[in-house]
């Protein structure tokens, strides 16, 4: 048995030689059939990950084989380190401590941002509300070829960071000159930001001029950037929308989604922390992680909502007001807010 093992250790077995490389993804599959996010997370705790191995020197191996150590990993974390710093929500200091070393490439090679993101989400359930849904018609899939809808997107940006230790992405949009809006979430805990459009073109460096952690807003100030600044409309039931962001840490995708009704929910803030009484808009239409942050565009390039979160399952999601987003930018100023804290 090979216990405790520590990523970077080597192995021989029979002729060949192996390195360990990272744990073995927990099964979330099983929360989701039984509707309990908290099943990952209490799987990683018992600290009995399995692992994978990547072949060093390749050989014979046979049943029966004798394993031998023969090299330890140099960062001495171990597999069980790892797998809670990537599935157990309240890791923040352990992240932070391994934030400047060597092995956070490797494990940000071995998971990629938008890889693990989606595992935190599934485990720890900021960023997804088991809220009403929007009954309402299914999305129009020709309103994402509309062409004030296609002009709208050129104002969508991708904002990326490290959030202790980890690698953060998310979407945003140009609200007024120099400032983009996005979600508190996206962003918490990210000392300097990055805003792109992820077509190699310039990635700018902003900062956080407005930070709601209550509604899950925040507002970036990005001295440089261009784009038009995308005019608002109230978020009416039925409306069809395009969701444009960058789902998955991808491309500038534009999905068709339609808008249910806007109510007060009591739920968590961008923390996860509540019970708080917020304004939402339901949405229907597909919402992935890297969406958040992202503008919900009616036929004439009018932001109707901006994405914070989803159903679990891919049933749809949740969007913030205008009249709450245009609070924020108008509590924007020339200065940083301060340094917040990260969300997991």
């Amino acid at each position: 048995m090979i216990d405790p093992a520590l990523v970077g250790d080597r192995y021989r077995i029979g002729t060949a030689l192996f390195e360990v490389t990272q744990p073995r993804v927990t099964c979330y599959r099983v929360g989701i059939r039984m509707n309990d996010p908290r099943i990952p997370a209490l799987l990683v705790s018992h600290r009995r990950p399995g692992f994978y191995f990547r072949v060093l020197e390749e050989g014979e191996v046979r049943a029966g084989d004798e394993i031998f150590k023969v090299a330890s990993g140099e960062e001495q974390m171990t597999v069980a380190e790892v797998d809670a710093l990537l599935y157990l929500p309240g890791q923040a200091d352990m992240r932070r401590a391994v934030q400047s070393s060597a092995i956070l490439s490797t494990i940000n090679d071995a998971f990629p941002p938008e890889r693990l993101l989606e595992q935190l989400e599934r485990v720890d359930p900021i960023g997804v509300v088991a809220g009403p849904p929007a009954i309402v018609a299914p999305p129009d899939s020709r309103l994402a070829r509309d062409p004030d809808v296609v002009t709208a997107s050129k104002s969508v940006v991708r904002i990326t960071g490290i959030a202790c230790g980890l690698g953060v992405e998310g979407s945003g949009w140009i609200v007024r000159r120099g400032l983009v809006v996005t979600n508190a979430h996206v962003v918490a805990g990210i000392d300097a930001p990055r805003v792109d459009r992820r077509d190699g073109t310039t990635s700018r460096r902003a900062t956080v001029v407005a930070f709601d952690e209550r509604n899950d807003v925040a507002v970036l100030r990005v001295p440089g950037l261009r784009g038009r600044p995308l005019p608002v409309a109230e978020p009416e039931r039925g409306v069809g929308v395009v969701l444009v962001g960058f789902p998955g840490n991808g491309p500038l995708t534009l999905t068709p989604g339609r808008l249910g009704g806007t109510r007060d929910l009591i739920g968590r803030n961008a923390y996860g922390r509540g019970p708080v009484t917020r304004e939402i808009t339901t949405i229907r239409g597909v919402i992935e992680p890297g969406s958040s942050g992202g503008p919900g565009v009616d036929a004439r390039g009018r932001v109707r909502t901006t994405v914070f979160a989803r159903q679990p399952g891919d049933r749809g999601g949740y969007g913030i007001p205008p009249d709450v987003v245009l609070a924020s930018v108008q509590e924007a100023g020339r200065e940083p807010v301060s340094a917040t804290d990260c969300t997991r």
